[in-house]
């Protein structure tokens, strides 16, 4: 189950605030603020989809990822990486060291971090 590009920008906002109300997601969004209703909507369908759960207070809810974003990023790389590079993690790389300019200090981080990683194995 994969989120739509609207309920991803809901949930970046709700992992950011851990949990919350209506009028804390409202209140996170850049003018111009969507519709109540868009975002109940969105809060509807993303509930549906096993990605939140909310708590009841009177009337009120108080809404909370299920769902964690490094998860939820995680299986998208591999989904991105399976689908679009032959599920080759390094041909993923290349693109992603070539296409994305990056600057050599951060090249540098970014093999600092693989030799981390190769050490570890």
């Amino acid at each position: 189950m994969q989120l739509s590009k609207t309920e991803e920008d809901l949930m970046n906002h709700l992992w950011k605030l851990e949990k919350a109300f209506m009028k804390d997601l409202l209140e996170a969004y850049p003018e111009p603020k969507p519709a109540t209703t868009t975002v109940a909507t969105l809060l509807k369908r993303m509930t549906d989809k096993g990605f939140i759960a909310y708590k009841l207070y009177g009337k009120s809810r108080e809404y909370y990822p299920l769902v964690k974003k490094k998860d939820y990023f995680s299986k998208h790389v591999n989904g991105l990486i399976k689908n679009f590079f032959n599920d080759s993690a390094s041909q993923f790389a290349s693109f992603f060291t070539k296409e994305t300019n990056l600057t050599k200090k951060e090249l540098e981080d970014l093999k600092a971090i693989i030799d981390n990683e190769i050490k570890n194995k």
